[in-house]
């Protein structure tokens, strides 16, 4: 359980109102990704499957990858007599001594920038400061969200684009449903088990928008893939057995 935020004021801004437009933006690309390459004929729980993995692939390519940019390149240089294990910094970023890069002389993350994606993750910071920083837990998830899950997202949507349905499709969809749940986890169960720091939840907008609807997503939707993987291969065993007929109909 976390610990109740202190009161803090909602301030919705310019810099709000584009980065929510620009997630809807994102999920209406993917939408339109699925009238152009999908068929009308496809199957609407195979077009759900491709623009979820579409908008998958999306935010983890732009979204995400413009937070690791950030991280590994904008900085603020500290005060000559200053270390950064005693300057004030957005999130938890090290134990004493410990730099990230190996750079004694810096802090790193979108706090410090100016640019259009820098805005953006200091935006939803607000409601987890950990991304205005380079906290190493979610810099670590996000290298293997954006290089990895990026990609497999992006495969999946090719493989339903070819109309494979099988059994590639659904062993790399669940590969990729089952690594969304565990970053997921290991990105919030640092904060649980002290407390939630970093986590502002005493408005409407942090709490239920951008922490609960946002996240939520990458639980409901991986969840939907494994059942749905799931009855696909247990299907496919049943007929390899002879259990059920091509119909998918249990053999009297």
């Amino acid at each position: 359980m976390s610990s109740p935020s202190p009161p803090s004021t909602l301030v919705i801004d310019l810099t709000t109102i584009l980065s929510l437009l620009a997630t809807l933006l994102t999920l209406l690309t993917a939408y339109f990704l699925s009238l152009r390459l999908l068929p009308p004929t496809t199957p609407p729980t195979h077009r759900l499957l491709f623009i979820w993995h579409a908008f998958d692939a999306l935010i983890h390519f732009l979204f995400e990858g413009s937070f690791l940019y950030n991280c590994f390149f904008t900085y603020t240089l500290l005060p000559p007599t200053t270390s950064s294990s005693d300057y004030p910094h957005p999130a938890s970023l090290t134990s004493p001594g410990v730099y990230f890069l190996g750079h004694k002389d810096r802090l790193y993350g979108s706090q410090y920038g100016n640019s259009a994606t820098a805005r953006l993750w200091q935006e939803y910071a607000k409601a987890d400061r950990r991304w205005g920083g380079a906290d190493l837990t979610v810099v670590s998830l996000e290298l293997l969200t954006v290089f990895g899950g990026g990609g497999l997202a992006v495969g999946v949507c090719e493989l339903i684009r070819r109309g494979d349905m099988g059994g590639r499709l659904w062993f790399w969809a669940s590969v990729l449903a089952t690594g969304e749940l565990y970053g997921g986890f290991m990105t919030f169960a640092p904060e649980w088990l002290c407390g939630s720091p970093n986590l502002d939840t005493s408005n409407f907008m942090y709490m239920w928008v951008y922490l609960t609807f946002f996240n939520m997503l990458w639980v409901v939707f991986p969840l939907f893939v494994l059942r749905e993987a799931y009855k696909s291969i247990g299907l496919a065993f049943a007929r390899a057995s002879g259990a059920v007929g091509v119909e998918g109909k249990k053999k009297v």
